[in-house]
């Protein structure tokens, strides 16, 4: 199919208007006014054409846990909320930390043909931190990083040795940096919060503790590491540190870092149970400088699905995590964008540039010989999120009733309509 976007607005590098072509997948013309002929027109006038998101960090569930998301319905999902290529973490049933496992996700992501989907494989054997997993045969087999997601990686040992191997393969690390000693059974930010309702609190030094273990780990062996969803104010400190003295590091943080508090908590909506747990306002101020400031580079979903009888439980009992793949684009337009934090062309930059740059992807641009993996979005619409609507298997969004900004309209990948 050829498709013609007309008088779109090309978020890119920079910002302009243009038609696009696209043919046999890829973009073949970018202009003004372009007279060609296509299979199906879209008229973009006053909405966004850029290219399509990149999550370095997911979660679809399948294999074991197919009554909470499949690897077709989540990269369906992802495809809704503008994400064209998605990284799925290893925390399955088995886990990914074979060769097998691995082609057996990816083939079920070619199956679906929705989202690229693409493995992210075990640092350890099992998610039990004792013994590396086979990093370099995995690789072979298709996997784009390695990571114990949901699992910190407790032996200083072990982590080292994976840092070491990881840095020889050309493999990057997606670090869950927590002290399960701190954490312990805490279910929420340790705070004024967790008291009023009488649940165990997490305390920031959990995570920032593991970053600062990991960061040393990185700077002594010149080594590269990535940390997952960062949420503290001393966190941000740590890394922007840390980035200065030239260690490799990079990071990410999630949606509901930037637009969430503790607060959420009160009314014991367990959709608001998150690992790690969402924070205060001062956190939240420093995770948005963060971005602003590039010591934070990139947001991704962390998109958990659960079912709602895990979900419809004691907060105790609860299962960490919300689904987002649907919600995150617009939450960042209407959070950083429309409060004039950052630019479309920063969105664009730390939600599909960057991403596509660590795991290794091409970086897509909008110009002649790219890849057609494209969103149309409209910036004027505004929409009530509906759990019980999402295309995701899981309805567990902590952002349930809220009223966002911004709508995906079209996701194209490699050159076709999939939303």
């Amino acid at each position: 199919m050829s498709i013609l976007i007309k008088n779109g607005r090309i978020i890119d590098d920079r910002e302009y208007y243009a038609d696009v072509y696209i043919e046999h997948g890829r973009i073949m013309k970018v202009g003004q006014n372009l007279d060609v002929y296509a299979d199906k027109t879209i008229n973009a006038d006053g909405k966004y054409v850029f290219p399509g998101l990149v999550d370095m960090h997911c979660h679809l569930r399948e294999p074991g846990f197919e009554n909470k998301e499949t690897i077709a319905t989540g990269s369906y999902s992802a495809v809704c909320g503008g994400y064209t290529t998605i990284a799925c973490m290893p925390n399955t049933n088995p886990v990914i930390d074979s060769p097998a496992i691995a082609r057996y996700v990816a083939m079920r992501g070619r199956e679906a043909g929705y989202a690229r989907v693409y493995p992210i494989g075990c640092i350890t054997k099992g998610q039990k931190g004792e013994e590396l997993a086979e990093i370099g045969k995995m690789k072979d087999a298709g996997i784009v990083a390695i990571s114990d997601d949901g699992h910190p990686v407790m032996n200083s040992s072990v982590m080292r040795n994976a840092m070491e191997y990881a840095k020889t393969v050309g493999i990057l690390i997606l670090d869950h940096t927590e002290d399960a000693n701190i954490s312990g059974d805490g279910v929420v930010n340790e705070g004024v919060n967790a008291t009023i309702a009488g649940l165990r609190g997490i305390n920031r030094s959990a995570e920032e503790i593991g970053i600062a273990r990991d960061i040393v780990l990185a700077e002594s062996l010149d080594a590269s590491v990535h940390i997952c969803h960062v949420s503290t104010a001393g966190s941000v400190q740590l890394i922007r540190e840390a980035k200065s003295r030239g260690v490799k590091i990079t990071c990410e943080t999630c949606p509901h870092y930037f637009s969430a508090t503790d607060e959420e908590i009160l009314s014991y909506n367990t959709n608001a149970k998150i690992n790690p747990p969402l924070r205060e306002m001062s956190d939240v101020e420093a995770i948005i400088d963060g971005i602003k400031d590039g010591t934070i580079d990139v947001i991704a979903t962390d998109h958990a699905p659960h079912t709602k009888g895990e979900k419809n439980r004691e907060f105790d009992l609860a299962p960490f995590g919300s689904v987002g793949f649907e919600t995150a684009l617009s939450v960042t337009f209407t959070y950083l964008v429309e409060t004039g934090e950052i630019t479309m062309t920063d969105l664009v930059r730390i939600m599909s540039h960057k991403p596509s740059e660590l795991l290794g992807f091409p970086v897509v641009h909008i110009k002649p010989g790219t890849i057609a993996d494209l969103v149309i979005f409209d910036p004027d619409e505004k929409w009530t999120v509906k759990a019980s609507e999402l295309a995701s298997k899981g309805k567990n969004t902590v952002f349930d009733g809220w009223e966002l900004s911004g709508k995906v309209i079209n996701t194209i990948v490699g050159g076709e309509i999939k939303y």
